[in-house]
């Protein structure tokens, strides 16, 4: 019997971010193993929020392409990553009709919440769950009326329809997979299918004892914790250096006046590997319950020890012996100190961090999971 013939789908968001270089190793990895594949890629920066709003009440538009995508390479699967707002349940239900199966990859909780993170008033939140979306409109959790009524009515409107289009669903981390059924995922359609690093992404040994710095790498929002580890790297007399842009940024600004903090804002892939070579220890204190966490985990493979926060699938990722409780500044400040005044144990985590990438998050295993689930489903 031939292998699957995969179309991935996925619609970009309108700031990119972890998922969209999920979706690159995604289709990196099918090409090594010499799956036949074709993406088809929508972008929410492409278009007006009106017309993203309406799509996503209509439940998603011109679905007509996907089809046509089935068809014109035999898929057997459609992958599909972010369907919101311009593709929705319309395109799974056309790649049905047109004869793939259908999977459906849950980087974060977008089918429950509509901020995707079920995160607010400074806490994980769990209001949004099984169709259930009025909590999200009564705390008007997208900061727009508008914007949030369009998400409570269309997706409770989607609920029960995607459950019944998709016939596997994919979560990064087994906390993620616990938490969707928690929502109302069907635990028995759930399947574990972590990130991985590529070759390129591992470092031949740890250059963390030369470090100068701490660095942080993410979206500057609350859930991400950042200013905690301002404050845990003021406490401990670190230098940090935080590369990310968002709303918090005014914010951490003012709360790093005086100290030895440095606000790169974006930066290139270029640059971003530049900073892991030369940082000492990576934080990542989030407040959230991550999903995965792919800032950790290219840490771990650059060699650079991670301090993260007790929260979602963070020790999952990094070992839990490596974690402290979210939201707590002065216990990430006693591990980062304690690093930082030790090369010998930053090079001896960076390395212990490598060996741990590679032995649970190769492309070669993720590749094994991604097939055995696609035989699986057309067998």
């Amino acid at each position: 019997m031939s292998g699957p013939r995969v179309l991935v789908v996925h619609n970009r968001y309108r700031v990119s971010g972890g998922e969209e270089r999920a979706v690159e190793l995604h289709l990196e990895a099918l090409a090594a193993a010499g799956v036949e594949h074709r993406a088809v890629l929508r972008d929410s920066a492409r278009v007006g929020r009106a017309r993203a709003a309406l799509s996503l009440l209509r439940g998603g538009s011109d679905p007509g392409e996907v089809a046509a995508a089935v068809r014109a390479l035999g898929a057997t699967v459609l992958h599909v990553h972010n369907m919101q707002p311009l593709l929705g349940p319309r395109a799974l239900a056309a790649a049905r009709e047109a004869g793939a199966r259908v999977v459906l990859h849950l980087h974060n909780y977008r089918l429950f919440c509509a901020i995707a993170v079920c995160f607010r008033d400074g806490a994980p939140c769990l209001r949004c769950h099984h169709g259930r979306t009025l909590p999200g409109l009564a705390l008007n959790c997208r900061g727009s009326l508008p914007e949030a009524a369009a998400y409570a009515v269309a997706l409770a409107r989607q609920y029960e329809r995607v459950l019944a289009l998709v016939d596997r669903f994919v979560a990064p981390s087994s906390f993620a997979a616990a938490q969707l059924a928690r929502l109302g995922v069907p635990e028995e359609r759930l399947s574990v299918v972590p990130h991985y690093l590529p070759d390129a992404g591992f470092a031949a040994g740890s250059r963390a004892h030369e470090g100068r710095y701490a660095l942080v790498v993410g979206r500057l929002s609350m859930e991400k914790g950042l200013p905690e580890a301002v404050e845990a790297a003021a406490l401990a007399g670190v230098p940090l250096k935080v590369a990310g842009e968002g709303p918090l940024a005014g914010e951490l600004r003012e709360l790093a006046r005086g100290a030895d903090v440095e606000l790169l804002g974006r930066v290139s892939d270029e640059r971003l590997a530049e900073l892991r070579r030369g940082a000492a220890v990576a934080l990542v204190p989030s407040r959230s319950d991550e999903t995965f966490g792919l800032a950790a985990l290219e840490a771990m493979g650059a060699g650079v020890p991670v301090v993260a926060a007790l929260a979602g699938a963070l020790p999952e990722l990094v070992g839990g012996e490596r974690c402290v409780p979210r939201g707590d500044a002065r216990a990430l400040a006693v591990r980062l100190e304690a690093l930082w005044r030790d090369p010998r144990l930053r090079r001896a985590e960076g390395d212990a961090l490598i060996a741990r990438a590679r032995g649970l998050f190769s492309r070669e295993r993720f590749t094994r999971g991604l097939l055995d689930l696609y035989d699986g489903l057309v067998s």
